[in-house]
C-alpha cells in the first residue's frame, strides 16, 4: 500500500508558531525529511522512532540535489510510509514545495499540505513592523534576491520601487547592494528605511536597521549571513526596539 507525503510548513523557527495541523501531521510521520532552516527545537518534536533524513541546502552547497529529494519522498511513500516533508516558513513561498508536490503527484503519491507562517510574517510579529499600515503601505510584495546557479537578478525594478508598498526580500544577503541600486535607479528614495532580520523568532535572532542607500555597507559591516530577510519601506519607521522582545541589534549606519 502506498503511503503519503505531508508537506509541512515549520514556520520561522519558534515551535509555538506552528499550526495544530502541522504538529498533528509531524506526529503521524514514519519518516521526516527536513531542511536546514527548520529549527532544532522543531526537529526535536518529531516522533522518537521516526527516520530522520536531513536534506538541507546552503548557497552553493546542496548536500542532496533537488531531484534526489523528490525521489526520496516518493521512494519512502511507495514503501507504505507516512512522510513528513518539513520545510522552514511556508512550503509554497520560495520553498520549492510545489515542485516536490508536483513530482510526487505525477508518480501517483498523495500529497497533503500544512501551511506555515512565512519568514516575513514571523519577522513582522517579533519586531512589531507591520507589512501593511494605513497611510504608509497599501500592499506588500515578496521577492527572492537570488537566482538559481547565480543567474542574473532580473527583477522588475520599476514595479518593486513603489513607495506605497512594502518590499520583502528573501535570500538577498549576497545581492542586497544590487537590489538597492536597482530600486533607487527606479526612484525609490535612498533614505527609505530597511530592517534586516536574521533567524527571526529563534534564540539566534539578530536585527539591523539601515536605509536603502547604506544597507549594503551596513550588511557587510554587521557580517549578515543567510538566512536574513530584508523589509524595505516606510513601515520600518514604526520599528521600536524597546516595545518588543529584545534581540541583538547589529551595527548599522549612524
Amino acid at each position: 500500500m502506498t503511503g503519503k507525503i505531508y508537506l509541512i510548513g515549520a514556520g520561522p523557527g519558534d515551535p509555538e508558531l506552528m499550526t495544530m495541523k502541522a504538529i498533528r501531521m509531524l506526529n503521524e510521520a514514519d519518516v521526516v525529511v527536513y531542511d536546514r532552516l527548520v529549527s532544532d527545537d522543531i526537529v526535536a518534536m518529531a516522533p522518537p522512532d521516526a527516520q530522520m533524513i536531513f536534506v538541507g541546502k546552503a548557497s552553493k552547497c546542496h548536500t542532496v540535489p533537488q531531484n534526489r529529494i523528490n525521489e526520496i519522498l516518493v521512494e519512502k511513500a511507495r514503501a507504505g510510509l507516512t512522510v513528513a516533508r518539513l520545510k522552514g516558513g511556508d512550503p509554497l513561498i520560495f520553498g520549492r514545495g510545489s515542485e516536490e508536490a508536483g513530482y510526487a503527484v505525477s508518480q501517483g503519491v498523495e500529497v497533503q499540505y500544512a501551511p506555515g507562517i512565512t519568514a516575513a510574517q514571523g519577522a513582522s510579529s517579533v519586531t512589531g513592523v507591520p507589512l501593511t499600515h494605513r497611510g504608509l503601505a497599501t500592499g506588500v510584495q515578496y521577492v527572492t534576491g537570488h537566482r538559481q546557479a547565480d543567474g542574473v537578478l532580473d527583477l522588475d525594478w520599476k514595479c518593486l520601487a513603489n513607495p506605497d508598498t512594502t518590499l520583502v526580500v528573501y535570500m538577498g544577503v549576497a545581492n542586497i547592494g544590487q537590489i538597492a541600486v536597482g530600486l533607487m535607479t527606479e526612484g525609490l528614495p535612498g533614505n527609505t528605511p530597511v530592517l534586516a532580520i536574521s533567524r527571526a523568532s529563534t534564540p539566534d535572532e539578530a536585527r539591523m536597521i539601515s536605509t536603502l542607500d547604506h544597507v549594503a555597507q551596513d550588511a557587510r559591516r554587521a557580517g549578515l549571513k543567510p538566512p536574513t530577510l530584508f523589509i524595505i519601506g516606510k513601515v520600518v519607521s514604526l520599528y521600536d526596539a524597546a516595545r518588543f522582545d529584545p534581540a541583538p541589534e547589529l551595527a548599522a549606519h549612524a
